[in-house]
């Protein structure tokens, strides 16, 4: 081999650049803000690839620092936005502080990218799986640190009217993330490229087009739903509604569960003038009975009251004191009819929101804000699953948040739910917060097959099928009771089986990315020349 076929390789790699920075830095906002807009509210599904495109071209080619610095410009202009609704009723300053948490995410995202830029250059048909895998790893770690981590924003969660939604079914919703960011990947090989060079380059691009085409078709073409177990239950929803919005919906809590109360007999009023079916089952949300209904006579006794009315168990969200001094439980309690609570059927909260249930190093954290005071006493986690025997149906109760977590809610699944429940309570937030909330419902429901619902103490309330379209979704800010039937699920979906492995196969792919880039690279500091 001659000395100039020795150094050509060399070359042309040394000749290669990133995009200018006049161009780069316009790129990671607009990033940002195509992942924003593909989320609930506004629901705009395919920007979420174009956003991974656009972040995929901001850091190519470029030094770690200068990565990293374009994805947390990416991640503030996508999370600041996104989680707007936490500053509504507790200040600026958990709101920032948490936005810029997520956003140091897609900064070791950025860097990440950056990094394995010789591996995408040199094998330029992998660059979408390279953009697949590294969107999975970090969202595997962000969802999982620290403080058990914080899964709002990722990108399955941006899908729920999308065709690649059904890919929840065979892998979770690490597989849908992977899917969208492989969708983005394709979008940026088949763009970066010299134009004004041969018609041939048109020849890459339809290929890279049909790959896209074709993701999307097997999205469309995944069964959803699993073997139904033959039978049918009729649920209702009550949606109570609270005074008014704000942190201060504490302070009002007779207020809150006699409004739940009232509307269950108003219910049963209208199932005995036979304007309505009876129901198997009542679904109030959390937080409808913040007085303690074990400890307090008069809150169970309005409890008993409506069970007894409307002749069905009421799955009720209370606030359950102890079991230590200065500790309460968020937990779902079933309160059947002529017996009151049934207290073998009670799921406590697997994951309290961290300075917002409960306050890790409240010391620290009060010198950062006076806020955290506002949480008297630390809510303690439960240590099983949410499967509830109500009767007439097994439910896989989680609680607000938790719907974000695949392996709690996977649980209850494993355990025997045959429909699945998330009790919410979006007082503080808005309606923004609470749509972005069902969007996760609808992914859970196809991911394991089940029916599904969402009870919140102030909208959006609503029921869900197991191929993910949403029935008798309610208003927010209002009091509704929305009744329907719904089917029991059986068996399990491919998702349900494998678990936690697709997504701790993306990632082992990614950590393997990561080296096979630093073999690369080491490569090429010690060659000749």
């Amino acid at each position: 081999m001659t000395t100039l076929e020795q150094e050509q390789p060399r070359t042309i790699a040394a000749g290669a650049r990133p995009l200018p920075l006049t161009l780069a830095v316009p790129a990671a906002v607009l990033a940002g803000i195509a992942l924003l807009l593909a989320f609930p509210p506004y629901g705009w599904w395919p920007l979420a690839p174009v956003g991974v495109a656009l972040l995929a071209a901001a850091v190519h080619r470029r030094r770690l620092r200068a990565g990293a610095g374009l994805g947390f410009l990416t991640g503030v202009a996508l999370f600041a936005p996104l989680l707007e609704w936490t500053n509504l009723h507790t200040g600026y300053l958990p709101w920032a502080l948490l936005s810029l948490l997520q956003a140091a995410y897609l900064a070791l995202l950025g860097a990440a990218t950056a990094w394995v830029s010789p591996l995408a250059d040199r094998h330029r048909a992998a660059w979408p799986l390279l953009t697949g895998v590294l969107w999975v790893g970090q969202e595997a770690l962000r969802d999982r640190t620290p403080f058990g981590g914080f899964p709002w924003g990722r990108l399955a969660f941006s899908q729920d009217t999308s065709p690649l939604l059904k890919l929840a079914a065979l892998g979770g919703a690490p597989l849908v993330t992977f899917a969208v960011a492989v969708a983005g990947g394709l979008l940026v090989t088949a763009a970066w490229r010299d134009w004004r060079r041969a018609p041939g380059q048109w020849r890459p691009v339809a290929g890279l087009t049909a790959a896209l085409v074709a993701l999307l078709a097997a999205g469309t073409a995944v069964p959803t739903g699993v073997r139904g177990a033959g039978d049918t239950v009729t649920v209702a929803i009550v949606q109570g509604n609270v005074p008014r919005l704000g942190l201060d919906f504490n302070a009002q809590r007779q207020a809150v569960l006699n409004n739940h109360v009232d509307a269950t007999l108003e219910l049963a009023r209208r199932v005995a003038e036979g304007g309505q079916d009876r129901p198997d089952v009542v679904v109030w949300p959390e937080n409808s009975s913040d007085i303690d209904p074990l400890r307090n006579p008069g809150a169970g006794e309005r409890i008993s009251q409506a069970a007894d009315a409307i002749g069905a168990p009421i799955l009720v969200g209370a606030v359950l004191v102890g079991p230590g001094q200065g500790e309460v439980r968020n937990a779902g309690l079933l309160w059947r009819p002529g017996t009151g609570p049934d207290l073998d059927q009670v799921y406590t909260k697997r994951h309290p929101v961290p300075f917002a249930e409960y306050v890790p190093l409240r010391s620290i954290a009060r010198k950062v804000s006076s806020q955290v005071d506002r949480v008297r006493s630390d809510f303690v986690p439960g240590d099983r699953p949410g499967v509830l025997n109500t009767g007439p149906a097994v439910l896989g109760d989680v609680i607000c948040f938790e719907v974000a977590y695949d392996g709690i809610v996977r649980d209850t699944v494993t355990g025997g739910a045959q429909l699945l429940v998330v009790q919410t309570n979006n007082a503080t937030f808005d309606v923004a917060e609470a749509r972005q909330q069902l969007a996760m419902v609808r992914l859970r429901a196809v991911e394991h097959g089940r029916a599904a619902l969402m009870a919140s103490t102030v909208g959006v309330s609503g029921f869900v099928t197991p191929d993910g379209r949403v029935d008798g979704a309610t208003g927010f800010n209002t009091a509704a009771v929305v009744v329907r039937q719904m089917e029991l699920g059986d068996g399990r979906t491919p998702a349900t089986t494998a678990g936690v492995w697709p997504e701790v196969a993306l990632t082992a792919l990614a950590v393997a990315a990561l080296a096979g880039a630093a073999v690369l690279r080491r490569r090429r500091e010690v060659a000749p020349g």
